[in-house]
């Protein structure tokens, strides 16, 4: 009997809910960490870039208007499917980080932690960053926490699942809508979670993933007229200059790189760096300085 032939997957995009090649057509090589093929991924454009931009913005006006409970729900579902993916991800972070499959497995049941942790705070947040202010007059002075808009993650490049998780999973939970450049050197983890997204409940365009050349795709998304805010997690201090120049021409909120144990537990820092803060004023009814009212 002879041996069969194992069926290659075909990596593709994550855009707007749909799972398009490249517009370019090109695709390279993603190799392992002892330099041996695992697949093909699409080598992204300008063009890819241009279109997820379109979809983030498409999306946000739903996704940011949705109840902070139900954007809860859904990421937990989110957290749900990866739990039953559990074999396919420890595969393959074992592959792109060149860990042991115990190693791997603990990775991964770290970063399906961390998706639920994050959806838990989706309905907490605006408690601990908003309020009540005091204010010297008859007025109640309340500020609360908006999303900031369209926001472009930069993936850690060394941890291809958990710190791709740790740097969206706060985008989305507070609003906002993502597109996501993968890791260059490891972008199956993220090309493989753009099919739980996908088979979830989040709606198509919430979160847009791409994968190619980290400069090459974050060189017109930062400059993108429509882009809020960038996280360059995933990327050099050579090219972070480079792209916090560009980012400033439509004042974008940036997210300069720095050293992050993803392993440890998060704080809020991610969530209120893309959040805006909107204050209202409104009259008590007190008519004098008395104090009396109507």
């Amino acid at each position: 009997m002879s041996d069969r032939l194992n069926v290659l997957k075909t990596y593709k995009l994550y855009v707007g809910g749909k799972f398009p090649r490249s517009e370019s057509g090109r695709v390279y090589e993603v190799t392992d960490s002892k330099g041996k093929w695992l697949a093909n991924a699409p080598l992204s454009s300008r063009k890819d870039a241009r279109d997820a931009v379109v979809a983030a913005r498409k999306a946000f006006g739903a996704w940011s208007g949705a109840t902070a409970y139900n954007r809860g729900q859904v990421l937990y579902r989110v957290a749900e499917m990866l739990e039953g993916r559990r074999d396919q991800f420890t595969r393959e972070v074992a592959d792109a980080e060149g860990l042991s499959k115990s190693k791997a497995a603990a990775v991964v049941e770290a970063t399906i932690d961390r998706w639920v942790w994050y959806a838990g705070w989706t309905d907490k947040i605006a408690q601990v960053v908003g309020g009540g202010n005091p204010v010297a007059g008859p007025f109640f002075n309340l500020s609360s926490p908006e999303p900031t808009g369209v926001v472009v993650v930069l993936a850690p490049q060394e941890s291809s699942f958990l710190g791709l998780v740790s740097v969206l999973a706060p985008v989305i939970a507070t609003g906002n809508t993502a597109i996501v450049v993968a890791s260059e050197k490891s972008p199956l983890p993220a090309l493989s979670l753009a099919e739980v997204l996908a088979t979830s409940d989040v709606p198509g365009g919430v979160v847009n993933v791409l994968s190619g050349r980290t400069a090459e795709i974050a060189t017109p998304l930062a400059a993108h007229q429509d882009v809020n805010a960038i996280d360059l997690a995933g990327a050099d201090e050579v090219l972070a200059k480079e792209l916090e120049i560009a980012a400033a021409d439509n004042l974008k909120r940036v997210l300069r790189p720095q050293p992050v144990d993803y392993a440890e537990t998060p704080g809020t820092d991610r969530m209120t760096a893309f959040l805006e803060t909107k204050t209202v004023w409104h009259p008590t009814g007190s008519l004098g300085a008395s104090g009396s009212s109507y």
